[in-house]
């Protein structure tokens, strides 16, 4: 991910999702400012995205995709509280975003499952290269 624009859209797309629930929770902010960072978006920057809309853009390899999509997952995991709202949007973005949907529901599977929602990255991966044959 190269332009500004691209790693705007990413954060912005994740603020949208991180309210969906109807709230923004300490821990979701914290991760969104993390992310922010390693994106290199200085921090009046991150705080103005909050009083943006959400572009469409799409994201062009299917890797970013899936990137995109964990990170999604990672941060309704964060708050602690899966709300239903929460999962039907991350269905949707997923379906949207073009990713297989029986990956990423056996990825969202996983996640709730596990004691903790981060899976090896090569785990992720296999579980997308599965659905393509």
């Amino acid at each position: 991910m190269n332009s500004f624009e691209e790693k705007r859209s990413l954060l912005l797309e994740m603020i949208a999702f991180s309210t969906v629930d109807g709230q923004l929770h300490k821990r979701e902010y914290e991760f969104l400012s993390i992310v922010a960072q390693e994106l290199q978006i200085e921090k009046d920057v991150f705080k103005d995205l909050f009083h943006q809309e959400l572009p469409q853009v799409l994201i062009k390899s299917e890797f970013g995709r899936i990137q995109q999509f964990y990170r999604l997952a990672l941060l309704m995991h964060i708050d602690g509280v899966l709300h239903i709202k929460e999962d039907s949007a991350i269905q949707q973005i997923a379906l949207n975003m073009g990713l297989n949907p029986v990956a990423t529901k056996r990825i969202l599977k996983i996640m709730k499952k596990g004691a903790t929602p981060i899976i090896d990255p090569e785990v992720l991966l296999k579980i997308f290269r599965e659905q393509h044959n």
